[in-house]
């Protein structure tokens, strides 16, 4: 088998039109399909739902299920709520900027830029309450070939101590972050 893409990634949402215009209006994304059932198709359950496709770009489809037999949406209350996120992939640094100003400017509060490094990213929630992050890659090949190459070693590491391996730590020296 091999994976060719994500079909689609699902997250709940409180109202499924709100949500579809939220996403329209600040990430450009287009509405391409609507599914509405009065039972759950895996399982035949009785629970109605209205289920809605959006286009991330690349091939990519961000959905949400609108469940309103459902009690109130949640979240993991034992996971901190920075963890749980979704990011897309913007093409520079000048459209991360661009897409901030134009959130803010919509009352939508926005956190960062925040330098990774190998990329810079902004963070805000949608009308759900689920966390978005913009990033903008700013990776040199000799950065990207470093991180592959230890990349199982930290992980082995971690596996055995459950502590941050160093392995990367160049990535918080001074002569990478300006």
């Amino acid at each position: 088998m091999s994976i060719q893409r994500i079909h689609h990634v699902a997250y709940r949402c409180r109202d499924a039109k709100q949500t579809v215009q939220w996403y329209r209006e600040h990430l450009g994304m287009d509405f391409v399909l609507a599914i509405a059932e009065d039972h759950v198709p895996s399982t035949h359950a009785p629970d109605p739902y209205m289920h809605v496709f959006l286009d991330a770009g690349g091939g990519n489809i961000l959905a949400f299920f609108e469940l309103p037999n459902s009690p109130a949406m949640g979240r993991d209350a034992n996971t901190p709520e920075w963890v749980q996120h979704i990011a897309f992939k913007v093409g520079s640094l000048e459209e991360l900027e661009a897409t901030k100003t134009k959130l803010q400017a919509a009352g939508i509060e926005v956190i960062g830029p925040t330098d990774h490094t190998i990329f810079k990213s902004i963070y805000f929630f949608d009308p759900n309450g689920h966390r978005v992050e913009l990033a903008a890659d700013t990776a040199t090949a000799d950065m990207n070939a470093k991180l592959d190459a230890v990349k199982w070693d930290m992980l082995d590491e971690w596996a055995k101590t459950r502590r941050a391996p160093k392995h990367a730590a160049w990535m918080h020296e001074k002569e990478f972050n300006g």
